[in-house]
């Protein structure tokens, strides 16, 4: 793996500059728990340079021609898919997801990404006529985003594609935790010849850097990624200058299996599933409802099915997950576990501690609970790792209820006969839901209910929450 000579430097107006302090923070590779690289941390002159470049190429770059703008999308596209494995390797080492699901997946998404959205912008249509007045969509202006560690690239890229394409200037924080990716991503951007200023990277910390651009009065828009605390003080930072919000924050997705379900295929693949990306997913099915009478059966399949999950080195071939971010979040999900046997939930499997052979590194056992209920802290806080509560229902009204009783509303799963399955989906309040399996649509709006956020990224949605509307009265 190779690291960039621009760890202790800024991308600010097209160029790799000093920053203004000389604070740094070590990047830790989880798997090891050692130190990897040293990146610089920001402050808020940086952010305020970086807000003024984004404001002096707003006027040009948001008139260049949807032409130009397509080709440097597809530019981008290419850069990113040229350079996947070592994003990959990037990724790997820096937040622990194993090198099959990162060159898979991880990776990958920030590709396709940049892909979906030069189809949308290639067919948009800015201006409609409606009856004498003009009805034109533009570009919202200089645009702050804040990013996660969890899927990194991803986030970065439904975020910085669409504001290309509508025609945005921006800044990015990444997240200081996974930083690694998002600066060859900067060195790429360039690569591509995106115009100086349009897009900026600062790297820091959310109260010096984050909250600042938040609050920043030269950003029209907020576009953050992460949890519902942080997501609260983004917008109270943003609140004083009434700029635009989106927000994907936290969840507790819900995952109902009817009884009319296949048990061992939902089940079994959905247990598995869950503990993808050692379970540090927003959208996770972590709440899996099933029929009272059918909780002995379940629990047995989920059990082998979580046992077969390989944790391990990310390296390691036939490792399936790796482990969790950091020392922070392995206590975190360690109390979590603790809390919900103390609560009286049955442990299937899994529990406290490392799993067997993994001394160091930040390593979790899958844990299954069953008999678990739905006011305990286990089925109501995310736990953000790869933990699996099982809750019985009665019938149908009572699983939806119980999916319902929750804070959040990011995601929702439902198997079975595909007529009740899709009755159920569309009781379930949150932004995604899916059916009998169904993967992920890059071309589907992404975003959540409740306190899991608001706005949408992913396809024309996620572009059109960069656009402002505006209506010109006597045009025709």
């Amino acid at each position: 793996m190779e690291l960039s000579s621009n760890l202790g430097r800024f991308y600010i107006n097209g160029e790799w500059v000093e920053p203004s302090t000389d604070a740094t923070v070590e990047v830790i590779n989880p798997a090891t728990e050692a130190p990897i690289a040293s990146i610089a941390m920001g402050a808020p002159a940086d952010v305020d340079a970086a807000v003024e470049a984004a404001q002096a190429a707003f006027d040009s770059y948001s008139q260049t021609s949807v032409e130009d703008r397509v080709n440097l999308l597809n530019r981008i596209t290419a850069l990113l898919s040229d350079r996947s494995k070592d994003l990959a390797a990037l990724i790997s080492a820096e937040m622990g997801a194993p090198k099959g699901l990162a060159k898979a997946a991880q990776a990958p998404t920030g590709v396709a990404h940049f892909a979906t959205m030069a189809q949308i912008l290639g067919s948009y249509e800015f201006e409609e006529q409606m009856g004498k007045s003009l009805i034109a969509k533009e570009a919202v202006g200089v645009v702050g985003m804040i990013t996660p560690w969890n899927w990194p690239l991803n986030q970065i890229a439904c975020k910085v594609a669409p504001a290309l394409a509508a025609g945005c200037t921006m800044v990015l924080k990444p997240s200081e935790v996974a930083p690694l990716n998002a600066i060859l991503f900067a060195e790429l951007l360039d690569e591509a010849g995106v115009p100086a200023g349009v897009f900026n990277l600062v790297n820091g910390d959310g109260p010096s850097v984050g909250a600042h651009l938040s609050a920043h009065p030269g950003v029209d828009m907020m576009s953050f990624t992460g949890s519902t605390r942080a997501g609260v003080e983004v917008a109270r930072n943003a609140a004083p200058t009434v700029k635009r919000v989106a927000q994907e924050l936290g969840g507790k997705s819900a995952n109902i299996i009817l009884d009319d379900a296949d048990m061992a295929e939902a089940v079994g693949r959905d247990a598995f599933g869950m503990c993808t990306n050692s379970g540090q997913s927003c959208n996770a099915a972590t709440r899996m409802f099933v029929p009272f009478d059918r909780m002995e059966e379940a629990a047995a399949i989920a059990k082998g099915s979580m046992e077969s999950v390989a944790v391990g080195d990310p390296v390691g071939d036939g490792t399936i997950i790796g482990p969790v971010v950091s020392e922070v979040q392995w206590n975190k999900i360690q109390a979590l576990i603790e809390a919900g046997i103390e609560e009286g939930a049955t442990l299937v499997t899994g529990g406290t501690g490392r799993p067997e052979g993994l001394e160091s590194g930040y390593f979790v056992r899958p844990t299954l609970f069953t008999n678990v209920t739905n006011d305990m802290r286990i089925a109501q806080e995310e736990i953000f790792g790869p933990v699996l509560v099982m809750i019985g229902y009665e019938d149908d009204d009572d699983a939806v209820r119980m999916a319902n009783e929750t804070p959040y509303g990011l995601s929702g799963y439902v198997s079975g006969s595909q007529d009740r399955a899709m009755s159920v989906a569309r009781r379930i309040r949150s932004g995604n839901v899916h059916v009998n399996g169904a993967g992920p649509d890059f071309n589907a709006p992404f975003g959540g209910y409740k306190q899991s956020g608001n706005g949408r990224e992913w396809g024309q949605h996620g572009f059109e929450e960069f656009l402002e509307t505006k209506a010109i009265m006597g045009a025709n």
